[in-house]
């Protein structure tokens, strides 16, 4: 049972700040409450804030604890053994929790296109997470009659329609995103940045959701996206032409925003009215509406005019350097010499770059219409996938979030793939080597769908076979001597390879849930119990492999799904990508001859199962003992 990182990371972060307010690992609240003053305490009745039905549970799912992994999938992966990205499929709030412990801090941007809410979603919810294996099985084929979705005996989401006359319709939406983005949060750099988009079903309460998660002052754009371009004439009152984009950072004293490469239409706003040797200009507004006295002075055209500010306005610059502008020739008068002053700003002293507006047009980064037109270039004309985001709207993205050269992405709504697409596209473009972490659902088709009739099943293997060929296209694209890396590692949600200490059946002779302590309950207790150590001598499941132990182990570790990982003999080695922190599993058939080899690779620590020494405990001392005596560390698990 792992408690989430977000938990854990929360509460050493106040033990750093408030040591002085834990007491034998508890929290005293009363003694927080002293130390921060009234003051700085809101009034619990009268506070600003979002509330729902559901929100402690919420809370509560989002600290519950996942007893599942991800296990590699060779066969659905493209250059498993080379590649940086990775493919998850997935419910996505288990994947955020396995993931916490790897990735945290490391995430530069996340982008994600959630369901909207719009009355005809089905969301995916995670109210049954806790329940046990025998549990599990009593279900039957992959859906059961409430919709719960399994695979290999593991949860994989639960599928009901949230329909607009439910009482707790926007409860049900907020209580899907709330602990998906708390998980998402921890993943980020402190300079990382998380875009959602969404629509006017949800746009407000997602804005006041993510005030609470990420902060206010931590609030970046509402950006206004044109995904359609042509109004629907049959849309009840008015035609919606447009989807929001909303960004937040992580903390935005950190994040750098980035900046857009100049067009030619900013370009030629620019021009030469009075020859000036400089080059093309144009001009800007001199007055400001936040008034100072000092700068309320009269200027003379040179026509003669005397000018001042309009009423409650003032010049931006005071009389000197005004002065100093007109003798430089930086003042435009009008071509007359009797207009009001501006300021001459010239094309050639300006940034290569410009600032983003909010509001971005379908001619500048695509429209659903053309997302749709890519997939079915890359699917030899056939559109298996509704609405998917274009690749123009995502390589703006990833230019605003200023991710750099060898930056992490993470998108885990990842639908049609289209993040995935966006990243190689822009690597090949500029020769950069950012990797993304794509997860999706394997949510099933209808069964009348296209495709459906094509061969697929769920929505993520749309989206694997879509990087499959995007893949092939960007890199059949390449010049001479220009790599990409257009493969990526499928991983899919799995039972835990090592059993899980479950309670004895029959409450404790002790508890309050037993009915009464006669001898025959005290009887079935030490019976359950029994049975249960019994259980535990061999805490290796039956489906379990080396390799899916192996990259379980090493999540539990801190290392990431794209650090190397080598199989030698009956030795698994791990390090991370820069070769530090090598380690040593040992996972199957152990002798002490085997030890020698281990050291003489000088691992930083060794980790065995119990299970390989076959109760032989001098065999376990000995070994514990020599990598002591050669300064490894070495733990049994």
């Amino acid at each position: 049972q792992q408690p989430t990182a977000n938990y854990n990371i929360k509460i050493n972060g106040l033990k750093r700040v408030f040591p002085e307010v834990f007491c034998e690992g508890k929290i005293d609240f009363e003694k927080l409450k002293l130390i921060l003053g009234e003051d700085n305490l809101a009034d619990q009745g009268e506070r600003y804030h979002l509330n729902w039905a559901g929100k402690t549970n919420a809370y509560r799912t989002l600290q519950a604890p996942t007893f599942n992994t991800l296990a590699p999938c060779q066969a659905e992966s493209v250059d498993f053994a080379n590649t940086q990205n990775v493919f998850i499929e997935a419910e996505n709030l288990e994947a955020l929790k396995i993931l916490q412990k790897s990735y945290a801090g490391s995430v530069k941007m996340i982008y994600i296109d959630p369901p909207y809410n719009t009355g005809n979603d089905s969301f995916i919810y995670p109210d049954k997470f806790s329940e046990t294996k025998s549990e599990y099985a009593r279900r039957v084929g992959d859906t059961d009659d409430d919709g719960y979705l399994k695979r290999d005996g593991v949860f994989q989401g639960a599928f009901r329609k949230n329909s607009k006359d439910s009482g707790h319709y926007h409860s049900n939406w907020l209580n899907m995103m709330l602990p998906r983005l708390h998980l998402a949060k921890t993943l980020l750099r402190d300079d990382g940045v998380i875009f959602i988009s969404i629509d006017d079903n949800e746009q407000a309460q997602l804005k006041l959701l993510c005030d609470e998660v990420f902060g206010a002052e931590n609030f970046v754009a509402d950006v206004i996206w044109q995904r359609a371009f042509s109004p629907k004439n049959d849309a009840k009152y008015l035609s919606e032409n447009h989807d929001y984009i909303l960004i937040y950072t992580k903390n935005i004293s950190q994040f750098k925003i980035g900046r857009l490469p100049r067009t030619e239409e900013a370009n030629a706003r620019y021009t030469n009215k009075d020859n000036d040797p400089r080059g093309n200009w144009t001009s800007s507004d001199l007055t400001v509406k936040t008034y100072s006295e000092n700068y309320d002075y009269e200027i003379t055209t040179p026509v003669g005019n005397k000018l001042k500010p309009t009423a409650g306005r003032c010049w931006g610059i005071s009389k000197e350097r005004f002065e100093e502008l007109k003798a430089d020739n930086r003042i435009w008068f009008g071509e007359s010499g009797e207009r009001v002053p501006r300021l001459k700003r010239f094309l050639s002293e300006v940034q290569n770059e410009m600032v983003s507006t909010t509001l971005w047009f379908y001619q500048e980064v695509g429209h659903n219409q053309e997302g749709r037109q890519e997939l079915k270039d890359v699917f030899a004309g056939r559109g298996y996938f509704d609405s998917p985001k274009p690749t123009r709207l995502l390589n703006r993205i990833l230019k605003i979030a200023n991710v750099q050269t060898n930056d992490l992405i993470l998108d885990f709504f990842s639908g049609s793939g289209t993040t995935a697409h966006a990243v190689m596209q822009l690597n090949a473009e500029d020769g950069g080597n950012r990797k993304y972490i794509c997860m999706q659902l394997p949510e099933p088709i209808d069964e009348k769908s296209e495709a459906k009739k094509a061969g697929f099943d769920n929505i993520a293997e749309i989206a694997k076979e879509r990087i499959r060929r995007a893949g092939k296209q960007i890199s059949s694209s390449l010049k001479n001597g220009q790599s990409v890396d257009t493969g990526f590692k499928v991983f899919k949600l799995s039972q835990s390879n090592f059993k899980q200490w479950q309670s004895p059946v029959s409450a404790s002779p002790s508890s309050d849930n037993l009915v009464s302590d006669s001898p025959n309950a005290k009887k079935q207790f030490e019976l359950d119990l029994t049975a249960q150590l019994a259980e535990q001598q061999d805490i290796i499941q039956t489906h379990a492999t080396t390799q899916n132990m192996a990259y379980e182990i090493a999540l539990r570790l801190g290392f990431q799904l794209t650090d190397p990982m080598t199989f030698a003999d009956n030795i698994v080695w791990l390090s991370h990508a820069d070769g530090s922190r090598k380690t040593a599993l040992l996972l199957q058939e152990y002798t002490l001859d085997i030890l020698p080899d281990i050291l003489s690779a000088n691992p930083t620590k060794v980790f065995a199962l119990d299970i390989i020494f076959h109760g032989d405990d001098a065999l376990k001392a000995n070994t514990a003992l020599q990598c002591k005596d050669s300064g490894v560390s070495f733990e049994v698990l």
